[in-house]
This record gives structure tokens, sequence and C-alpha cells, in this order.
């Protein structure tokens, strides 16, 4: 799975405020079910997220209606064709992948760069979890 550095910006400050209560994430069943942010999220969410209403709906549905389920599903699948057994090791891995990618954020390895215009390779890094 991989974020970007907006990304993980937006759930730093989504994660503030629901410790604080100002928002709750609910499971909406109308048809299909869905992740769903709720109570008001007005002027102070905004301003909270430096993005209009619309652009927090957006980035919420993105991160979990689509990379936070499809990362389960994905999990789902896997272990329904070679069962559970690998869930362990898996595990593992993440936890080294991750404990890395904080050891190199930490000395300074992971500075995001904005794409310039004519560049065909990307110079930016995306922030993995």
């Amino acid at each position: 799975m991989k974020l970007t550095v907006k990304d993980k910006d937006f759930l730093e400050r989504l994660k503030r405020l629901l410790e604080e209560k100002e928002l709750r994430i609910c499971l909406k069943e109308d048809g299909i079910k869905r992740f769903v942010l709720r109570q008001n999220y007005g002027d102070k969410v905004g301003k909270s997220f430096h993005m209009t209403r619309q652009g927090v709906r957006w980035r919420f549905q993105r991160l979990f209606n689509e990379i936070y389920t499809n990362a389960y599903e994905t999990v789902f699948w896997m272990e329904s064709n070679f069962g559970t057994e690998l869930r362990p090791m898996a595990l593992e891995i993440a936890k080294e992948r991750v404990a890395l990618r904080k050891k190199a954020s930490s000395k300074g390895f992971f500075e995001a760069y904005r794409r310039e215009k004519g560049q065909k390779e990307p110079v930016g890094r995306d922030v993995q979890l």
C-alpha cells in the first residue's frame, strides 16, 4: 500500500479529530457497505485539513473505501487460496519494512519533490506505511 505525503498528513489530522470527538467513522449500509465520516465537518474541519469539505470527502473515500478495504480484500484472497500459515511471516516482513522506513525517515531520506513539467521519471517518493 502506497500513501502519499498528503495522505499521511490527512490521516494524522483525521486521527486527531477522531480523538477529540469532532468526527467519527461509521459503516453505511444502503445496498453496498462503505465507510463514511459523521458529525458536522464544516469550517473547523476544512481549516484543520486545509481543503474543502468535498476534498475531505474525496480523500477519505479513497483512503478508507479503496486503499484500506482493498488491502483486506487482497489478504482475504491470499489466505483463501494459500491458508493462514503465511500470515506470521507476512506480518514480520511488514513490521521490518515499517521499521526501516521510520529509520530512513528519521535520517531525512524521505524528502518529497513535485514532478516538473516534461519530466518522465517521477522524482518524488511515496510514503509507505
